[in-house]
């Protein structure tokens, strides 16, 4: 019986919480938490947070099985949305004055990018443990929320400081 629930689709988080931790202490200065967390609006942090603690909970209660089609689609956009987040952060570590890393596009690509990975969990997870209703909107617009107040962080974060700006 455990083993049926200790299938669910946190562990296509894991890769990208690895990710994360390997990589965060690389990337340039402002993404450092002592940089990136200053001077936030507190209801920017307060939603951020929140959505980002649903989104990562959620698949503790999506079961992982790629058995139909549109699993497979969310499996195959979930590949490429990790691949393109990884380039996202290695543009960042290995090209740090590139015009790319230093353009707003750039700075907040790490931001964005997650929604594709998002998308093709939200497809991949197509149904909830203990008969709860599901929907896959549910978890895709949980995430579009949360990376809105995701993305308007980096905005301000990339806006306030003189180093990108021309």
């Amino acid at each position: 019986m455990f083993a049926y629930y200790a299938q669910n689709c946190f562990w296509l988080l894991i890769p990208i919480l690895l990710m994360n931790l390997l990589l965060m202490g690389k990337l340039p200065r402002m993404y450092q938490p002592e940089a990136f967390s200053k001077e936030i609006p507190r209801w920017i942090v307060w939603g951020e947070n929140a959505l980002r603690t649903v989104i990562f909970v959620l698949p503790l209660f999506m079961p992982l099985r790629i058995v139909r089609t549109g699993q497979m689609t969310g499996f195959a956009i979930y590949l490429a949305g990790a691949v393109v987040y990884f380039l996202s952060w290695g543009m960042q570590i290995w090209f740090p004055l590139s015009a790319w890393s230093r353009s707003r596009l750039g700075f907040m690509a790490p931001g964005f990018t997650p929604l594709l990975w998002l998308i093709g969990l939200a497809l991949v997870g197509d149904s909830f443990y203990f008969s709860l209703p599901h929907s896959s909107w549910i978890f895709a617009g949980l995430s579009t929320a949360f990376l809105i107040f995701h993305n308007l962080h980096s905005w301000i974060v990339y806006s306030r400081n003189s180093e990108f700006q021309p």
